[in-house]
């Protein structure tokens, strides 16, 4: 019985691990606002940007493209501020 089971076992754990997927690393990298998408043999990009005025400076002449980061924290941001009502002025 024990003569069976281990080619089993060994049978199974190389088929779970021939349909397991590697994991993706993130792409945007979220301490920037905007990124450089560049286009060629490698795909990549480069989320190193304050502005779009400096991404554009880097791309101008490539085959790349500016985008904003979506994963970017903005720290300026106060979600209670935009939420309170605004006091009426008098006219």
């Amino acid at each position: 019985m024990q003569q069976i089971a281990l080619p089993l076992l060994a049978a199974s754990v190389g088929a779970l691990l021939a349909v397991a997927a590697p994991a993706q690393a993130q792409t945007y990298a979220p301490g920037f606002p905007v990124c450089l998408r560049v286009y060629g043999p490698i795909n990549y990009y480069d989320c190193s940007y304050a502005s779009l005025a400096q991404c554009n400076a880097t791309a101008s002449g490539r085959p790349a493209q500016c985008v904003l980061n979506p994963y970017f924290a903005s720290a300026g941001y106060d979600e209670r501020a935009s939420r309170r009502p605004r006091r009426r002025e008098a006219y």
